[in-house]
């Protein structure tokens, strides 16, 4: 019989797998600044922020800005999900402190308020324009888990009896975003300093018992967005 020939073969090596290169820090830190610069913005100039001053005020040039984001849309919707984490992130450890028995109920509620305002809660305004894609997973996402921790402080502080039962978490947040966006003009630059005074009158409002009969239905988030 012939003799089988065998064939030598080379093992077979696997390629390693290329990552992504990951940014520079120097990339990353220009990229918070943009974002950090537009949140301002937006509290300021609303939807119509002018990109050319978010770069002025992140310290980069346009060409820093729009390799980061192509456009106005696209830097809103970075800002609004980094706003709403950072919010959502406080609704969380103000509910944890509750629990912990570090605060009230409405304790809880106030630190949150007061945190929130803090973020520049103004600069998520563009989620009431028609234009802003409202449906994207990512926001939809940040959205739930936000009104999730926000109805959670709610809904302790009204069964401990420390809130007025008719206030939703809408009615919250539009509070909110009118008592920290300063009025147009020059003449409120210092507008700051009277916000967490402002806010603390509201929420001494908010207190069980009520003092009056609201008009109307308490407002959810979902309402806002429906407009």
């Amino acid at each position: 019989m012939p003799e089988e020939t065998v064939v030598a073969t080379a093992p077979v090596t696997e390629q390693p797998q290329r990552r992504a290169p990951r940014p520079r820090a120097d990339a990353v830190r220009n990229r918070e600044r943009i974002v950090a610069a537009a949140r301002e913005l937006l509290v300021e100039y609303g939807t119509e922020l002018p990109l050319d001053e978010v770069a002025r005020r992140a310290g980069v040039g346009n060409a820093t800005l729009y390799r980061n984001f192509k456009d106005r849309g696209e830097l809103m919707h970075h800002v609004v999900l980094t706003v709403t984490d950072h919010v959502t992130d406080h609704a969380e450890k103000a509910l944890a402190a509750e629990e912990a028995g570090e605060s009230s109920a409405f304790e809880a509620l106030r630190t949150f308020v007061h945190a929130a305002a803090d973020e520049r809660i103004g600069a998520l305004c563009p989620m009431l324009q028609a234009a802003f894609d409202k449906d994207h997973p990512d926001v939809v996402a940040a959205l739930d888990r936000l009104t999730t921790g926000i109805e959670d402080l709610i809904g302790r502080a009204r069964d401990a009896g420390q809130l007025r039962t008719d206030i939703g978490v809408g009615d919250l947040m539009v509070a909110l975003s009118q008592l920290t966006r300063p009025l147009p003009g020059t003449a409120c630059l210092g507008f700051d300093r009277y916000v967490h005074r402002h806010l603390q009158l509201f929420l001494d409002g908010l207190m069980a018992p009520a003092r009056s009969e609201l008009p109307g239905e308490a407002a959810t988030l979902e309402d806002l967005r429906q407009g």
